[in-house]
């Protein structure tokens, strides 16, 4: 595993287009763990590839307190969300700026694991809300709200 390097704002490669993830191989699964490694590290609780220089469409978050239940998405989806919350966030990509930001308080994702096996994720709170990372491995990041 490695610890890679974040882009930072105004960086013009945050705003790459994010590609499907079509072979689900050893080269995926290093990228995952040097995603997740990267995250903790810096700290945060989401980390999408583009952020990395890495334009596919693969994210990590980890909203737990202990940091022990990473979720992997690739080629994430959101199909529904439903309510809305504001929720402070910040961005690894945008420093030390943290704002109030409308998300929705719950979501339904779909994506891959790692292994290529599909599934739905149905999101509430403080999951639900970093759902922009989806939004950011699905397109590209956008820097209007924070880092989403």
């Amino acid at each position: 595993m490695a610890i890679l390097n974040i882009l930072r704002y105004p960086d013009a490669r945050l705003h790459k287009v994010a590609t499907p993830v079509t072979v689900f191989d050893a080269g995926l699964k290093k990228l995952v763990a040097d995603l997740a490694e990267t995250m903790y590290a810096a700290p945060g609780i989401g980390l999408a590839a583009t952020q990395v220089d890495v334009h596919k469409q693969v994210i990590v978050v980890d909203v737990s307190e202990r940091r022990d239940s990473l979720v992997v998405l690739v080629n994430p989806e959101i199909v529904d969300g439903t309510g809305e919350s504001d929720i402070e966030e910040g961005c690894l990509s945008v420093p030390g700026i943290y704002e109030l930001v409308p998300r929705a308080e719950r979501v339904k994702v779909r994506a891959h694991d790692q292994n290529g096996n599909a599934f739905t994720l149905e999101a509430q709170g403080l999951l639900a809300a970093h759902s922009r990372e989806a939004r950011k491995a699905a397109a590209q990041v956008r820097l209007t709200r924070t880092c989403a």
